[in-house]
């Protein structure tokens, strides 16, 4: 019966927050999933005492009317129907990784091999605050993906960061990243998205919990969007990551003869005092170390709309393809580029990251 306890605690989480049905759904998957032997406790990211880290302070937002909770569809996979209206669901994910809650977006009139993004929220956010926050979900009708949010529950980190620091949390088929990429290929299966454009993003904690997946998973994520985030491996303990943030991680390493090269796109502000800018030359230096080819570099100047400056420095391939790009808002702190106002930590000012990270996923899929 120990190996059930995280799902039952993720239940009653669920219950007390008043989503009684996706807490029955949960106890039923895992029941029906195996017995007592199904679901494996989450044994690498125990809860801290010290709490979180990169910590902010949130902001009450309310839900839209579209906003609504669902149970998870039933494993067995079937080949989707085009949706008449947009949805925006809460599921759960319970496998022998552990068990996962997470809010999937389909945009009205979805299809079968649609790309899909995962979005990693910071910390104490969640699903339905980043995605208002972002503006994802909009995007994704006017674009047509799918988008699928994680939730980082309080259970695992008191103010719901994604562990990023801990080692047992940066390596494939372990911790929080063996879930991500659960979550991940349920999604896959059970909409038919395209499993050549798969993508994730992510704000602050979320963002370097986006750089593990695209270091540990370069066979699933064809890009990835890092948003004020740490590159993967900058920290290996709580006392680690408060430097990484500071000044900057690890050294970046060399890429191996079997690894794929993952693409990236980073935002940061360059008066963020929660994660400083260092971190995001820091992750191209190290995606730059990793590329198997030759990469020439320019920098543009520009300003949005709502009148912020910022430089872009893109690293093309060869073929004139954009491979890394560092888009570096300047006098911006620790907020989501071009975000709506009604969610927690954004800058209105842009320039959108959103679209941007958007723009550059569609330019790269996994080879076939």
């Amino acid at each position: 019966m120990m190996k059930l306890q995280p799902a039952m605690a993720e239940a009653l989480r669920l219950t007390r927050s008043g989503r009684l049905h996706a807490a029955t759904r949960l106890i039923q998957s895992t029941l029906i999933g195996g017995g007592s032997g199904y679901a494996s406790p989450r044994t690498s990211t125990p809860v801290a005492p010290e709490g979180e880290v990169i910590d902010v302070t949130p902001r009450r937002i309310a839900l839209a009317p579209n906003f609504r909770k669902t149970t998870a569809k039933p494993a067995t996979a079937r080949r989707p129907e085009s949706a008449v209206h947009s949805r925006f669901e809460e599921r759960c994910y319970a496998g022998l990784e552990g068990a996962m809650t997470y809010w999937l977006y389909l945009p009205a009139g979805a299809t079968p091999a649609m790309p899909l993004v995962v979005m990693l929220h910071g910390c104490t956010q969640d699903p339905q605050d980043f995605a208002r926050g972002t503006g994802m979900n909009a995007l994704a009708d006017e674009l047509g993906f799918i988008v699928a949010y994680p939730c980082q529950p309080a259970a695992a980190n008191m103010k719901k960061c994604w562990n990023w620091f801990k080692p047992g949390d940066q390596q494939r088929d372990r911790g929080e990243p063996a879930l991500i990429a659960a979550v991940t290929r349920t999604v896959i299966r059970d909409h038919d998205a395209d499993p050549a454009r798969i993508y994730v993003a992510g704000l602050s904690a979320g963002g370097a919990a986006a750089a593990i997946m695209g270091s540990v998973y370069p066979d699933v994520y064809a890009a990835i969007g890092i948003h004020s985030g740490l590159a993967c491996g900058a920290a290996s303990s709580m006392w680690t990551a408060f430097s990484a943030m500071r000044s900057g991680g690890m050294k970046a390493s060399a890429q191996t003869a079997d690894e794929r090269f993952v693409p990236v796109i980073t935002f940061h502000g360059d008066s963020d005092t929660t994660v400083h800018a260092v971190n995001s030359a820091q992750i191209v230096a190290a995606a730059t170390l990793r590329s198997d080819t030759p990469l020439t570099t320019r920098t543009e100047k520009g300003v949005s709309q709502g009148n912020r400056n910022y430089s872009r420095t893109i690293s093309y391939g060869p073929d004139d393809q954009s491979l890394i790009e560092e888009w570096t808002i300047h006098g911006a702190g620790h907020a989501w580029s071009g975000g709506d106002t009604s969610g927690s930590y954004t800058d209105s000012s842009g320039p959108d990251a959103s679209r941007a990270m958007l723009t550059f996923f569609l330019q790269h899929s996994l080879p076939q």
